[in-house]
Formats: C-alpha cells, structure tokens, sequence
C-alpha cells in the first residue's frame, strides 16, 4: 500500500506540480518560497493520502491542500513582499520571436496588476480564470459556497479590469 501511494503521489506531482507552483507563486510572490510550499504541499498529500475520499479529483485535492500551506505561509509572512522576480516564462511550443515576447509581456502585466489586488480577489481569479477549475471545484479549495465564488469572481473581474484602465494597459483581459 505504502508503495502504491508513493508512486501515486509521483504520477500527481509529475502532472500537476508545474501548475501548483503557479498558483503558489502568485500569492507568496517569491520564487523560492513557492518551490518550498509547493513540495510541502505533496508532502502533506503524500503523509494525508489516506484522507482523500476520492469524491473529487485529485487535483481540485492537492489545490486544496496547496491553499492551505500557503494562507498558513502568508499569515506567519505579513505583511507579504512585493514581486521580486517576473513570474517564470511557461514552455510554450515554438512560438515566434515576437509572440513570445507578447505573451511574456502581458503575462508580466497581468499579473503585476493581480499583485496589486487583495488576496481573496486575485485567489478566485487564478483559480477561476487562469487554472480554468469549475465554481464548484473553485469551492471545494477555498472551503466556501459556490454563490461566494459567483460573486466574489463577479466583483473581482470588475476590480481587475478597473485597474487595468487605471494603470493605462491596452491589453484587453480574457474574461
């Protein structure tokens, strides 16, 4: 059993790790922290597995799990850090000079005005929007209704995209 669990907690680190650490790095905002929690977080799942019901997936489980260590980082860490590094370039399949300079600069952009946004706002707005999960798996991680999910999204694409016309950027935001 004990392998089993090993080597499932392989295959999820290998498929969803890279994702995880996104997320975790967009609310600590430090590159190495996010390298940290992002292990605990398979830590703390590979110690927990025998908790997982399986009545969700397994990823919408580790994100759970990946809020957790990472709110419990953030209350020992106030107040947080700005940015010190750019968020990390995603591997993206031989695009053109150009465009890879495009994404790299929205990217860059989108998310220095997601730093600038109180958590709960830029939390449901990664989930939601970047990390594409549902409102009810959206729920499940943030231990919440779905209806605050609704409305916290609803007000926290309002405040997203007041503050991208607030700071001039001409890039239009993928609701």
């Amino acid at each position: 059993m004990l392998d089993n669990n090993k080597q499932e907690i392989s295959a999820w680190y290998e498929k969803y790790s890279e994702s995880i650490f996104k997320y975790i790095f967009v609310m600590v905002k430090e590159f190495y922290q996010a390298e940290d929690l992002t292990h605990e977080t398979f830590v703390k799942a590979y110690v927990n597995i025998h908790s997982f019901n399986r009545d969700s997936s397994p990823k919408t489980w580790l994100y759970s799990i990946a809020h957790n260590v990472t709110i419990d980082h953030i209350r020992k860490q106030r107040p947080i850090m700005l940015f010190k590094e750019v968020f990390p370039n995603k591997r993206d399949e031989d695009p053109l000079p150009e465009e890879a300079i495009l994404i790299k600069e929205n990217a860059k952009e989108l998310y220095a005005v997601l730093g600038k946004m109180k958590a709960s706002y830029r939390e449901i707005i990664i989930l939601r929007k970047i990390h594409g999960f549902s409102i009810s798996e959206t729920s499940e991680i943030l231990r919440c209704s779905e209806s605050k999910v609704k409305s916290t999204l609803f007000r926290a694409m309002k405040a997203l995209e007041k503050k991208v016309q607030k700071e001039g950027l001409l890039h239009e935001i993928i609701v």
